[in-house]
């Protein structure tokens, strides 16, 4: 398995279905998990899971909640309806 790492930027205040309430807009680490698919003559991988990072209104300075999300709903929200970049 492999993990992988980005900030994502949302220009505009955003919701999950797997988290509660409006998300502001702002810059969030997100991770993707992918698994290696085995019998192929090349390197390929499939997404097994994304995780973004969203901030706990109380916890501590730096905490944060992992949210599992599905990654066509993380672009819709990052993107908007219609706008890629």
């Amino acid at each position: 398995m492999r993990t992988t790492r980005e900030i994502v930027t949302f220009d505009h205040p955003f919701s999950l279905y797997a988290a509660d309430g409006l998300q502001p807009a702002g810059t969030y680490m997100v991770e993707i998990d992918e698994d290696l698919i085995e019998g192929v003559s090349f390197l390929a991988y499939r997404r097994i899971a994304t995780t973004i990072y969203l901030p706990v209104l109380y916890g501590g300075a730096g905490s944060a909640q992992a949210v599992r999300v599905d990654p066509r709903e993380l672009d819709a929200a990052r993107w908007g309806a219609g706008r890629k970049p």
